[in-house]
């Protein structure tokens, strides 16, 4: 199937993308920052820019579209919720939503469906009782969020689109997500209840959400409004002493109502409000979950140690002449940013092979450091390996693959990391090593391009 995909670049986009990629579907993805998208979606496709609140969405850019996948929309929890926010993080909604059904209309040939991202905010704070998709709205501003989203959302159905609004819970997964911000406390053993810790939290893990919406697009028998949260609403006491558990560290430290309120002003609803809702119906569709159990999805998630890059790019060149480009130590330097002031200095054998030893200079933010590594996995004109020995960080492991595709060769670079000084390390400079690694790959992906298309 084809397969448009508006908001791919987030926590949840790039998992669904990978899953889509898995399953065969062809993927178009519209986004607002193409070079933002190089570095964020990990396989090899279609990128449209696309600015919601700019511009429209030419008819002819879903041409061909089996499906359409809208997760769209301002962070919730990227910032206290000022009158201007609150504005931004429901017409982000609403207007994305807006736009892509405004073009499906004028399509010949309409897709078969439309998924789009809701949230059981749709609820509001409901203490104890059960919800599900019969249940009725509740009242706060995610509440009125949710209302305003499914009212464009369900406007698809007026042009006999199936139309599925998938109302997600906590989204717990690793690199990103409810866990991201959670973790370190817990982590570093002074993570404790939320208020009274007797809030419900419906969560899912995120392998589950990306299973769920790919089940939605090809299942004709999903329709409607589906509640994405596991079988398991846990209160957050016991989401507290679970995730202490799991992470063999105690959890004594409680964080009281009025410290969250006062520092998260409204945004404390999130971590404050209860809902216990029941994922029943996507059940009686036939969905399995792979992590119906907290602890199960817990210890899965943890069990990541590493940070991860993926990315794909095509060129239009053989596969020989592809994997000979990036066998020679020299090249490089060819397609690394000036501000790195990267230099090869030696090589332990004439020609790169496995096992050779490769010594760098570079510079990080005007600090010169030597970068010593090692060539594993030597695969001629399929794939190679250089792990750090010696580096700036704690672990760097860089895989490359390269595999026919398309009259050209398709790239594939995956990269498993770790940063000094552990919890420490991320929590101080994590996002700032992230965004550097960024501007290296997206300059590295432009050079390629320039240099592979002569």
């Amino acid at each position: 199937m084809r397969v448009i995909v508006a908001g791919a670049t987030g926590f949840i986009g790039k998992e669904l993308i990978k899953q889509l990629d898995k399953k065969g579907h062809e993927i178009v993805v519209l986004t607002r920052n193409v070079d933002s998208a190089r570095f964020n979606i990990p396989v090899h496709c279609e990128v449209v820019t696309w600015s919601p609140e700019l511009s429209s969405i030419p008819s002819s850019t879903l041409k061909g579209a089996d499906a359409v996948i809208n997760l769209a929309g301002e962070g919730i929890a990227d910032g206290r919720w000022s009158n201007e926010r609150k504005n931004k993080i429901i017409q982000s909604r609403v207007i994305s939503t807006r736009q892509l059904i405004k073009a499906m209309t004028y399509m010949n040939d309409k897709p078969e469906v439309f998924v789009s991202a809701s949230a059981i905010g749709f609820y509001g704070d409901r203490g104890d009782e059960l919800l599900n998709e019969s249940s009725s709205n509740g009242e706060g501003f995610l509440s009125q969020v949710c209302r305003s989203w499914e009212e464009e959302i369900n406007k698809a159905k007026a042009l006999r689109i199936r139309t599925v609004s998938l109302r997600i819970g906590m989204v717990l997964g690793h690199d990103g997500g409810a866990l991201e911000k959670m973790l370190p406390p817990f982590q570093l053993g002074v993570g404790g209840k939320l208020g009274s810790g007797s809030q419900w939290m419906s969560w899912i893990h995120i392998e589950d959400l990306v299973n769920m919406m790919v089940y939605a697009v090809e299942n004709s028998s999903v329709n409607g409004e589906y509640n994405a949260v596991s079988p398991t609403p846990v209160k957050n006491m016991e989401f507290t002493k679970t995730l202490g558990q799991v992470l063999k560290r105690p959890t004594i430290f409680p964080v009281p109502k009025i410290i969250l309120k006062i520092a998260l002003g409204e945004l404390s609803e999130l971590l404050l409000g209860s809902q216990k809702v029941d994922s029943k119906k996507i059940c009686d569709t036939g969905f399995k979950f792979q992590f119906p159990g907290l602890e199960q999805a817990l210890k899965e998630i943890t069990g990541h140690t590493y940070h991860e890059i993926k990315i794909e790019q095509w060129v239009p060149q053989p596969l020989n002449k592809t994997f000979s480009f990036f066998k020679e130590a020299k090249n490089l330097e060819k397609i690394t940013p000036e501000f790195l002031k990267f230099k090869v200095l030696n090589q332990s054998t004439p020609k790169i092979q496995g096992g050779t030893i490769l010594n760098y200079r570079i510079s990080l933010h005007g600090c010169p450091m030597k970068w010593q590594s090692k060539i594993k996995d030597w695969e001629p004109d399929h794939k190679f390996s250089d792990i750090q020995l010696k580096g700036p960080y704690s672990h760097w492991y860089h895989t490359h693959e390269f595999e026919e595709k398309k009259d050209g060769t398709l790239i594939k670079d995956h990269v498993l990391y770790k940063i000094p000084f552990g919890i420490l390390g991320d929590l101080i400079v994590g996002k700032w090593i992230r965004k550097d690694l960024q501007l290296v790959f997206n300059h590295r992906a432009k050079v390629i391009n320039n240099i592979m298309a002569q």
